[in-house]
């Protein structure tokens, strides 16, 4: 199959996520084009894809707008054939009931912005990447990630995507299309 994965990423957790999945799809024979949302070569139309998967991260309850962009452009392509879509977040990694109602408000606008239902939504947790904020930033992240239970060494970035989870839905969502 030929697919066409595009991400929309604010700190690179979420390009590194779409390059595993886009990897994971070439290891099992398929062709794969990984094109970055807010690139100036545009991302090409999905209707030449066989499959499309659209990864972007959650910033303060909003997905990327070079994202909702394409989404909305391209939802009639996106519709005809096999799709999935990525959501990044820090929440994806908490049991916390207020992350999880916070997500699905977040998928809930998503969808009304684009008027996309995806098929398939897999919530991937990101990453802190302490390393790389500056001071407010980090001083509110770590205020986060304590009052959640999450690491707090400011030392170091914490990732908390879970690559094995990630490479099963992979699996499934190639179970799950149709060949073409």
């Amino acid at each position: 199959m030929k697919f066409l994965l595009v991400y929309g990423t604010t700190e690179g957790q979420t390009q590194k996520i779409a390059q595993f999945v886009a990897d994971r799809l070439t290891q099992l024979g398929h062709q794969t084009n990984l094109v970055n949302a807010v690139s100036p070569s545009a991302a090409p139309d999905p209707c030449v894809f066989d499959a499309v998967i659209i990864a972007a991260s959650v910033h303060a309850g909003r997905y990327q707008s070079a994202i909702i962009q394409f989404v909305a452009k391209h939802l009639t392509s996106l519709n005809a054939r096999p799709n999935a879509f990525l959501s990044v977040s820090l929440a994806a990694a908490s049991d916390d009931t207020d992350d999880v109602e916070g997500l699905k408000h977040c998928i809930a606008r998503f969808i009304h912005e684009t008027g996309w239902n995806p098929q398939r939504i897999c919530h991937v947790a990101g990453a802190f990447r302490y390393t790389e904020y500056d001071f407010l930033k980090r001083w509110a992240m770590k205020y986060i990630a304590y009052r959640k239970g999450a690491p707090t060494d400011t030392s170091r970035d914490h990732e908390l995507t879970d690559w094995a989870d990630l490479a099963h839905f992979v699996e499934e969502f190639l179970a799950s299309s149709p060949s073409p």
